[in-house]
């Protein structure tokens, strides 16, 4: 009989071992939850409408067709719908960032009366719901003469992020070391040339993160667009494009599923192609430096 006793297993070696089996299968569980109905969704997009009919129990389709994309890009008018919303989400993430940087600069940065107050006053936007501020900007617009204007909803969405996005870089900016920018004004930078050459270029992935927001926010948005671009149909964003198809009994499930892949897809290629300063940029706010 052997001297060594078996060690009965510790509660932490236990621990390990489980983590270590459960969290390959967690992480299997919860993608397939996620990706499936984006799988079905493109799978049905790409089936003949007789089939589906015929066999509507079957994910995988005998026969792939692109006409549903042709019908929803050509004679649905997505294209068009497509270019207003890159045109909304592109201007407006462009002048939400350009508001947002010296505004969280300031309050990361700057000691002024009140500094606290505004931080916060920032995030209270969020406590009105959207529907309270609708009423009062559909009749604020319609007296301006920008209702059924692109420049109109872009002006709303900006409105929209502005405050988060300030509070995601002010977050961020208090991560950056001031040494740094005391180093960058001893070499005679002034104020705008330190955040422009060191502070912006330490925090991209912050500047991705709250870009991502923000196109997410206009590329997606249904009840603005819906009260300001309603009777305008040359000027529809793709998610107004695609609720007057789900509104329509005479439109195919197919074709409505490619729809909803046209306006889901941007989002998904812009995700992962920035996925890891996305996270970096997440997370970074979390720690002070």
């Amino acid at each position: 009989m052997s001297d060594i006793a078996a060690r009965p297993m510790s509660r932490d070696r236990f621990e390990r071992g489980l983590f270590r089996v459960l969290k390959p299968l967690v992480i299997a569980v919860l993608f397939l939850a996620t990706a499936f109905p984006f799988l079905y969704m493109v799978m049905l997009s790409v089936r003949d409408i007789q089939e589906l009919i015929l066999d509507p129990g079957s994910l995988w389709p005998r026969r792939f067709t692109l006409s549903t994309y042709a019908d929803v890009l050509g004679r649905q008018g997505f294209l068009t719908f497509m270019r207003n919303s890159a045109i909304i989400a592109i201007v407006s993430v462009a002048v939400t960032l350009l508001i947002s940087i010296p505004g969280a600069y300031a309050v990361a940065r700057l000691r002024f009366f009140g500094r606290r107050q505004v931080h916060f006053l920032f995030l209270a936007v969020y406590l009105f719901p959207a529907i309270v501020l609708a009423i009062p900007l559909f009749v604020l617009f319609t007296m301006l003469g920008l209702r059924g204007s692109l420049v109109g909803l872009i002006l709303v969405y900006i409105a929209q992020t502005v405050p988060v996005t300030v509070y995601m870089l002010r977050n961020y900016f208090e991560t950056v070391p001031r040494s740094v920018e005391e180093a960058a004004a001893i070499d005679g930078c002034g104020r705008i040339e330190t955040i422009w050459r060191v502070v912006l270029p330490l925090s991209k992935p912050a500047l991705m993160a709250t870009g991502l927001y923000a196109f997410m926010i206009a590329w997606n948005e249904f009840l603005f667009a819906l009260l300001f671009l309603v009777e305008k149909r040359e000027s529809w964003t793709v998610s107004l494009g695609l609720s007057q198809l789900a509104g329509s009994i005479e439109i195919p499930t197919t074709v409505l599923m490619a729809g909803s892949v046209v306006l889901t897809l941007p989002i998904v290629v812009v995700f992962f192609a920035s996925e890891r300063l996305l996270t970096e940029g997440l997370t970074a706010g979390a720690e002070k430096g």
